[in-house]
């Protein structure tokens, strides 16, 4: 490498460094330098890679500036395929923070940071389209090494190899379809006093069953809230002036996780594949919940909108850090408090809950 390198990713037999100045691929059989994706003013920081099948892997980065860089790597060439946070005025351009891609590359999600909120998007990959193409593109350019190796031969002694073509010429006549925006998660906003008029109205909300577990169907008026934090600030006042006083603010960073078919995510009627994502896990910093989302829902209901997890699991302690099996049938959860919670998402529920006693904060958990 001739230039500095930031990240890489594994897919397939390749190698996937991201650069101060671009992309290279390397085969893991011979080590060597097999392409490159130069550009000058970006400076790849974080690259993430998923096998689709026929020599075709999809890569997703993120450079220097925040933006998110789609890729589709084939026959040994980059291809472009979009700028996920582009936008035409700079000014109204929010960073990308966190890519995450799932392991057969159906679903990629990013979450973005904008000046004062942030919000996570879930993308549906059209995979088997890409594949479709790129089997047609490898067909034409076949036919393209033959004539041109008829014509060589006719003339001159030599070969022609599909290899020596230029890449420019590989990606100039492939067009693959554009990802589609499934679901935009964003935070959960603080609990305030309740809208409700009586009880009734708030039972009514509870049996829509349009949300469960967030907390925000409550009786609780401002005016007791605000008496309830009175006391409890004139109570334990000597140990809040040492603490220091927390103001309660809608977070700005999440970590996500696509989940495989579980008892948990899968209803009696939904039709799935044991190895394609049904939902995603979320959970917020500083938030006690981890939230679960279906991606069976239509793109067109639920991209614009404020999408309601379909299933919550409240902790005792906010969430610190969290990790999924690579057979995505376990869960970890890692609390605030230094508790870890083991789950069986298949069966629903939990496997063991760990105390570390000494004052320690987990930063990161990994199933090994």
């Amino acid at each position: 490498v001739t230039e500095r390198a930031n990240c890489l990713a594994v897919s397939g037999k390749y190698v996937f460094v991201g650069l101060s100045v671009g992309l290279a691929a390397f085969n893991m059989c011979d080590f060597k330098d097999v392409c490159a994706w130069d550009a000058a003013r970006t400076e790849i920081c974080a690259i993430h890679a998923s096998d689709l099948g026929n020599e075709c892997h999809v890569l997703l980065a993120v450079d220097e500036m925040g933006l998110a860089w789609l890729f589709c790597f084939h026959k040994e060439s980059f291809l472009l395929i979009k700028i996920l946070n582009e936008v035409e005025d700079i000014s109204q351009r929010s960073p990308c923070v966190e890519v995450v891609l799932s392991r057969g590359g159906e679903y990629a999600g990013i979450l973005l940071q904008g000046n004062t909120k942030a919000w996570l998007e879930i993308y549906q990959l059209p995979k088997d389209s890409w594949l479709t193409e790129m089997g047609k593109n490898t067909g034409d350019e076949e036919e393209l090494a033959c004539s041109e190796r008829r014509s060589s031969c006719s003339s001159v002694v030599g070969t022609f190899l599909l290899q020596e073509l230029p890449v420019s010429a590989i990606q100039a006549d492939v067009t693959l379809d554009p990802p589609v925006l499934l679901l935009t998660v964003r935070p959960p906003k603080p609990i305030t006093g309740t809208h409700f008029k009586g009880p009734l109205d708030a039972l009514k909300e509870v049996d829509d069953g349009s949300m469960l577990g967030l907390g925000y169907n409550h009786l609780i008026k401002d005016s007791q809230w605000e008496l309830q934090e009175a006391i409890f600030c004139s109570t334990y006042q000597e140990y809040l002036e040492a603490e220091g006083v927390i103001k309660e603010e809608i977070p700005r960073y999440a970590t996500f996780h696509f989940l495989l078919p579980s008892r948990i995510l899968v209803g009696p009627e939904m039709k799935v594949q044991p190895d394609i994502p049904v939902g995603i896990g979320v959970h917020w910093d500083g938030n006690h919940n981890f939230c679960l989302y279906l991606l069976n829902h239509s793109p067109m209901d639920k991209a614009g909108s404020d999408v309601k997890p379909d299933v919550v699991w409240p902790c005792a302690a906010p969430i610190a850090c969290s990790a999924v099996s690579s057979c995505s049938r376990y869960l970890a959860l890692a609390g605030e408090d230094a508790t870890i919670t083991i789950w069986d998402k298949h069966l629903g529920y939990p496997l063991s809950v760990t105390a570390i006693l000494e004052e320690r904060f987990i930063r990161s958990i990994h199933f090994l």
